[in-house]
């Protein structure tokens, strides 16, 4: 079962059951709470300067064409939407990295009965939060070293025809590193550690990957991905990674 697509997917299903558990819901709203407020912030703030734009933009024109401000304004709905659509997962896993460790220990906790020794629960949140953020650096840097000479293919007649499918693959792999080191990192193994155990169960880690991508394509359901990859994660984790088959 080590190399078996269908049970990375079938581990991200039950982790959208498990986040609305009793006990896991606060590691999910928390952040996201956070996440729609900033975005909120930012959109409003960015309304009100592009409504200052427009009316600089407009003062010279003569008053008949004044109807332009109702063109100009659902273009920046527009692109407003897009943005908060395109960045919306990338600015949740920063905001929710030291949330998420706490959820994979609480999910653990309640498929296996016990979690990490070395999780340390609330008290440890702020004292994590560094290192999780620099861990989510650490994981940026490998996929840019990947990353570059994947997308230099695509500019290379022949082999241009083979890169979609090389990048999809790719990203499928960054997303169980991204999800798994969660509850691999509350266990104490190491980035290194982490890869040699992700290529052990190869088939289930892509499996997970691919699932986590597709989700994030769907409107709506990307907001709630990650918080149901890392207890997807977390169920891979106990019931195929930590023994080793």
């Amino acid at each position: 079962m080590a190399h078996n697509p269908l049970t990375g997917g079938r581990c991200l299903l039950r982790g959208f059951g498990l986040i609305t558990r009793p006990g896991l819901r606060r590691y999910v709203a928390i952040p996201l709470a956070i996440n729609l407020v900033l975005f909120v912030g930012l959109i409003g703030f960015g309304a009100a300067e592009f409504g200052h734009l427009v009316d600089w933009l407009l003062s010279p024109l003569p008053g008949w064409l004044d109807w332009l401000r109702y063109v100009l304004w659902p273009l920046f709905a527009l692109a407003a939407a897009l943005i908060t659509f395109f960045t919306f997962s990338l600015v949740a896993n920063l905001v929710a990295a030291p949330f998420n460790g706490l959820l994979a220990e609480a999910v653990e906790r309640q498929l296996a009965g016990q979690a990490a020794e070395s999780a340390g629960g609330w008290r440890a949140l702020l004292a994590e939060t560094i290192p999780a953020l620099l861990g989510e650096v650490r994981k940026l840097g490998y996929f840019l070293l990947w990353a570059v000479p994947l997308g230099i293919l695509f500019f290379i007649p022949v082999l241009n025809l083979a890169a979609p499918f090389l990048w999809a693959a790719f990203s499928a792999w960054m997303l169980a590193i991204e999800y798994m080191d969660y509850p691999m990192g509350n266990h104490g193994l190491a980035f290194p550690l982490q890869r040699e155990r992700l290529r052990a169960h190869r088939g289930s880690a892509l499996g997970f990957g691919a699932s986590a991508l597709l989700a994030t394509m769907i409107p709506v359901a990307n907001f709630v991905v990650m918080p149901a990859a890392v207890a997807g994660a977390t169920v891979l984790w106990v019931e195929r990674f930590r023994s080793g088959e």
